[in-house]
């Protein structure tokens, strides 16, 4: 059948079962909008308030299903507004494909109104980018680009498409979208032995989870795995979820922010099982100093993560819920009873623990947590209210907690959170936010009041950058460069002044109250809630430091005595 290149857009996005998509409209992408308009009942169209808002619930609502997030802009300034979203999705491996239009070809290489290369300004932060010139070629550039995006290591894939093209005719034939399977083929027997031969004589092991464990779906056979083996579990900030941060051999998280129990853990393991994870400089402080007794096993479907940060002793290549599969029916188990208690003794005698006085951002998270149950959806921005709620927040089940690891991205929760709920409609969606985070993307706010899309945002404001202060604090002299925000904006006001709801909470007794009334009014709505400029991330490990050297508070006015 004939059709233009727009209407095979439209039709290649349901052939992949593409349900909704994230967008901003603009001239050069208008047919595309025009025939989306005509399909209004098939694929629903959330009009973010900037593009790059369309970025983040592209892949908030990706992070919470495990399918491909979909997000459009037109040509030049709307495709730029974008990179920042993808490079976040690039740095998490997040299944995305990002749709642009562009002049057409006649207008190329010419500098014209609202042109830039952007195929070539993505192409570091994506899987694979392309431009298509020809309509014949748009339908199959499409399906590969959903290919490509959730196979292997999963990430984000641009097509940019020529405004020629998407009024262009061509024939287009329905076709089934490709089975993405496993990796399994370079999974080896040879190496299986030789995980299994370090497996069996390890007397202190320990299993280190990333996020590759959440995007192969491996929970289930991780805790096998872990019972199996008889041996204490930490994550990084990707990895949450993966393992139930409730589970008696969990200890925390581990890195710069990590609880003691972890880094000490590393410290003294002899095997150390990295599972999904890219040992990030975050997670080992100094690299050439981690896990330095230990031999270290590393599981990651991809092989160019194998030896790039931390050189290892054995490594197995695959996806990580098959390999793991294929080890749990090989290995048989372990006990590691003394080591266990030793790993519970350093759970009880470093706890994490804050100031229990006034209101702090560790009470926010855990007031979250008590009255959610556990069982909400958690988005984060970057910096301090990110680490809390990592620390403060229990997560029992992957993809419960959607943030922005690798890139760090502020800005980021609030898209994140009303993609997540239009994937999850069901599910208490929150988005824990600094006051600096939420003036990033606060509009994103009108597109939830517009869209109906009932989130709780969660400001936790100490008028201040908090994270960056620390640092400055610590590190710096006490030098507060740029980091305080002592202006007069009222946050309450500024939600209600876009639709939402606003409600404030100065004292610890009106958190709870507050996050009652927000999940249950049923419209997005904004709790600030405010806590002191000093309050402060810990435990903390020094950037360059060896995961030994965590520090907290007492250690601190241990110093000073």
């Amino acid at each position: 059948m004939q059709m233009t290149g727009a209407q095979i857009i439209i039709e290649c996005l349901k052939e992949q079962g593409v349900d909704t998509i994230f967008g901003y409209p603009g001239g050069a992408i208008l047919n595309v909008y025009d025939e989306l308009y005509k399909h209004s009942d098939e694929i629903r169209h959330i009009l973010t308030s900037h593009e790059q808002g369309a970025a983040h619930a592209a892949d908030g609502y990706a992070r919470a299903t495990g399918k491909v997030g979909v997000c459009m802009a037109t040509s030049g300034p709307g495709a730029t507004n974008l990179v920042t979203g993808i490079a976040t999705a690039y740095m998490d491996s997040i299944p995305l494909v990002a749709i642009t239009a562009n002049v057409g070809k006649s207008l190329l290489g010419k500098d014209s109104f609202q042109e830039v290369d952007i195929a070539g300004i993505v192409m570091p932060i994506t899987k694979h980018s392309m431009i298509v010139k020809d309509v014949n070629k748009l339908a199959d550039s499409l399906r590969k680009a959903f290919v490509i995006a959730k196979s292997g290591r999963p990430g984000p894939v641009l097509v940019d498409v020529t405004k020629d093209v998407t009024g262009d005719l061509a024939e287009y034939r329905y076709k089934e979208p490709q089975v993405v399977k496993p990796h399994t083929s370079e999974i080896r027997q040879a190496d299986l032995d030789e995980a299994l031969r370090l497996l069996e004589n390890a007397k202190r092991p320990y299993v280190y989870v990333g996020g590759g464990a959440i995007i192969s779906g491996a929970s289930e056979e991780l805790y096998t795995f872990v019972h199996k083996l008889g041996a204490p579990v930490g994550d990084s900030l990707m990895g949450k979820g993966a393992y139930p941060g409730t589970d008696e051999l969990y200890t925390g998280m581990i890195g710069m922010h990590g609880t003691k129990a972890s880094n000490m853990a590393v410290t003294k393991c002899d095997l150390l099982v990295a599972i999904g994870a890219r040992f990030s400089d975050r997670v080992t402080g100094n690299a050439s100093k981690f896990a330095r007794k230990a031999k270290i096993l590393q599981i990651d479907v991809d092989e160019a993560e194998i030896n790039k940060n931390v050189m290892v002793d054995c490594s197995i290549v695959g996806d990580v819920k098959e390999v793991l599969k294929l080890l749990n029916t090989q290995m048989e188990d372990r006990d590691h009873s003394q080591w266990i208690a030793e790993i519970e003794d350093l759970k009880e005698r470093f706890p994490l623990k804050y100031n229990q006085e006034g209101l702090t951002g560790p009470y926010v998270v855990e007031e979250i947590y008590r009255v959610t149950g556990g069982d909400a959806l958690i988005t984060t921005e970057v910096g301090q209210n990110q680490m809390w709620a990592a620390q403060y927040y229990k997560y029992t089940k992957p993809r419960t907690l959607l943030t922005s690891g690798g890139l760090g991205t502020m800005g980021y929760g609030l898209g994140a959170a009303i993609g997540a709920k239009l994937a999850c409609p069901d599910k208490t969606v929150i988005n824990i936010a600094g006051d600096g985070c939420f003036r990033m993307n606060m509009n994103e706010l009108a597109t939830a009041v517009r869209s109906d899309v009932p989130i709780v945002e969660v400001v936790i404001n100490n008028h201040v950058l908090g994270m960056v202060r620390q640092w400055q604090t610590l590190f710096y002299g006490k030098r507060y460069a740029h980091t305080i925000i002592n202006d007069p904006v009222d946050f309450v006001k500024l939600a209600e002044a876009m639709g939402a709801v606003g409600i404030r909470a100065t004292k610890k007794e009106e958190v709870g109250p507050a996050l009652e009334k927000a999940i249950a009014c049923g419209r997005p709505v904004l709790v600030e809630c405010v806590i002191d400029q000093d309050d402060k991330v810990f435990p903390m490990v020094a950037a360059g430091a060896p995961l030994e050297e965590t520090f907290d508070q007492d250690d601190l006015e241990d110093d000073e005595d």
